[in-house]
């Protein structure tokens, strides 16, 4: 049972791999015309929404894992942390790109909404990779 949770994680983290590329793809926004920009503020909402079910299993089969191990207390709590905060991130990050669309749409400048969406995906590629890490280096008793 452990080594399938392991895999589910896993599959979880390749889903969550999107985080890597957003900030590459945010950072096109502001050389597309507002068409281009609509479409792919849509397409990384989309994008957004199924990377957040994939956190879902995240959550999930990652404290299953814990459950199993013998980890100090520490590398827990640390992890749980960076979790939320990228679940926090990815759910706040989804309101500017659903307003560059909507800003677009209403003839008005999405470029606030743009560097919103580019900072905050610079900070969750940031929070990710730090998460990636303690994966890899966990901290057991």
């Amino acid at each position: 049972m452990s080594s399938f949770m392991l895999f589910l994680h896993l599959i979880g983290a390749a889903g969550l791999g999107f985080y890597i590329a957003l900030p590459f793809m945010a950072g096109r926004a502001t050389k597309l015309d507002g068409g281009g920009q609509a479409g792919l503020a849509e397409g990384l909402a989309s994008a957004n929404r199924i990377a957040q079910y994939f956190l879902v299993l995240q959550l999930l089969t990652g404290g299953y894992l814990m459950s199993q191990a013998d980890y100090k207390v520490v590398w827990m709590i640390i992890v749980t942390v960076l979790f939320l905060a990228i679940a926090a991130i990815g759910g706040i990050i989804s309101k500017p790109l659903k307003r560059i669309a909507a800003s677009i749409q209403g003839g008005e400048s999405a470029s606030s909404h743009i560097a919103k969406v580019r900072t905050l995906s610079v900070i969750l590629l940031l929070i990710y990779l730090v998460t990636i890490y303690f994966m890899q280096h966990p901290i057991l008793k």
